[in-house]
């Protein structure tokens, strides 16, 4: 059974009158996380959708849950503006509330952060019916328990997002992109730690392990007139430094559109479940060994690693073996969390205070 709430008065009459689990349902962009189970009522959110406030000379919009980051993401360029920790899946049509619970941050979140780092406040209905605010509307703010920040990442535990405050930051002018050769992925990461140590500024690193060697993307963003020096400066750091093999600069027709296709997830087979791995990079060596020749990549210089798989039953077994956890966006899965779990108890504690009767369907 579906349900398509067009107000936020609706949802909480609806989780009162639940008679069971429920599944919230965005705009699909996510399968392993919206795909109901048997006995699941569906609560569509897409209902409840838009902008309710926008103050570009504050930095910060309150929009309602269900409306599409695409929807976000114009009006803010209309003003220069943007979300730094670029979403993922825009054009697939993800919502704000779905990129909050399931905590997808693209490249981006490189230099500024990831989801926790923009979002401001949120209102929410718990397993009662109640409405109930966290955080604010001003970045300055730090009353109460963060709320917004546990949200980052719940999966629809704990409520139902219906409202949420974000902060934005002026978007750069131009971008340029360097690609750097490695020969394996270790040397290519110890590169990543000589440039944190640099004062050179960049807006994401990626890391690529492909046949015979490593590509290191690094995107810098910036004011035109400047941009080819930085890179210049950047490159000779790379070659004279770290060893680089060959360096070369995106062309300008296909910069956006390579930093696109990776926040899109279109590298991803068509048919494989891809799973998201947050780690520290000192772990991703040993990860990359056992994971073959599946597709993968790692993004914010090792800190995440994104890999595509048929057989997420392996998966699971070398992330236990291994001591990470992950979560499974696409494909379908009857359990999305792979590995092994931290911070259950917390959790617990939490779903047993904002959902007693258990009416969200994902455990905590």
């Amino acid at each position: 059974m579906n349900e398509k709430p067009t107000s936020i008065t609706a949802v909480q009459e609806f989780v009162r009158a639940a008679p069971g689990p429920l599944l919230l349902h965005g705009g699909g962009s996510k399968p392993a996380l919206s795909t109901p189970q048997d006995g699941a009522t569906v609560l569509e959110m897409g209902g409840l959708s838009g902008i309710l406030e926008y103050e570009p000379a504050e930095y910060t919009f309150t929009a309602l849950a269900g409306t599409a980051v695409a929807d976000i993401r114009a009006a803010l360029a209309e003003n220069g503006q943007y979300l730094p920790f670029d979403p993922l899946l825009v054009a697939a049509g993800a919502t704000l509330g779905g990129t909050v619970a399931a905590n997808t941050a693209g490249s981006g979140r490189f230099r500024y952060g990831g989801v926790r780092d923009f979002i401001l406040g949120v209102r929410f209905v718990d397993g009662h019916g109640q409405l109930v605010r966290g955080g604010g509307k001003v970045v300055k703010n730090s009353a109460g328990f963060d709320l917004p920040k546990f949200f980052v990442g719940s999966l629809g535990r704990y409520g139902v997002l219906v409202e949420l405050t974000f902060k934005v930051f002026p978007q750069p002018q131009s971008y340029q992109t360097l690609r750097a050769a490695y020969p394996d992925l270790e040397t290519a990461l110890r590169a990543t730690f000589r440039l944190a140590n640099t004062s050179l500024e960049m807006d994401a690193v990626d890391l690529l392990p492909q046949e015979g060697g490593c590509a290191l993307l690094i995107r810098v963003g910036g004011l035109m007139a400047v941009l080819p020096q930085r890179v210049a400066r950047l490159a000779q750091f790379l070659r004279q430094e770290t060893g680089a093999g060959e360096t070369a600069v995106s062309p300008d027709d296909k910069e956006a559109q390579q930093w696109h296709a990776a926040n899109e997830l279109t590298w991803v087979p068509p048919g494989t479940a891809l799973v998201k791995i947050p780690l520290a990079p000192r772990q991703a060596p040993a990860l990359d060994a056992a994971l073959g020749n599946w597709p993968r990549r790692y993004t914010c210089a090792a800190n995440v690693a994104w890999v595509a798989t048929e057989d997420t039953t392996v998966l699971r077994q070398i992330l236990c073996a291994q001591g990470l956890v992950g979560l499974q966006l696409t494909g379908s899965a009857t359990d999305p969390i792979l590995g092994q779990r931290r911070g259950v108890s917390l959790a617990r504690r939490v779903k047993q205070a904002l959902d007693p009767k258990g009416i969200f369907g994902m455990e905590a």
